[in-house]
């Protein structure tokens, strides 16, 4: 079972990395009882849509 410290680095290297099987089940087994984890996992897809938002630029903002 994963520790809160290492599921929440798992999240962070799977924006730079694909994971390996092995990771991705464990990591989702902590998400579905973890709630706190959930949630910071949550958040981290919010801001990163978000700034792909903001990076994409907007042609009619000032």
């Amino acid at each position: 079972m994963l520790t809160c410290k290492h599921a929440t680095e798992l999240m962070s290297q799977e924006l730079d990395r694909k994971l390996s099987w092995r990771e991705r089940m464990a990591l989702r087994l902590h998400l579905m009882m973890c709630n706190g984890c959930h949630r910071y996992r949550k958040q981290m897809e919010f801001l990163r849509r978000a700034m792909r938002r903001y990076g994409g630029g907007d042609p009619g903002g000032g």
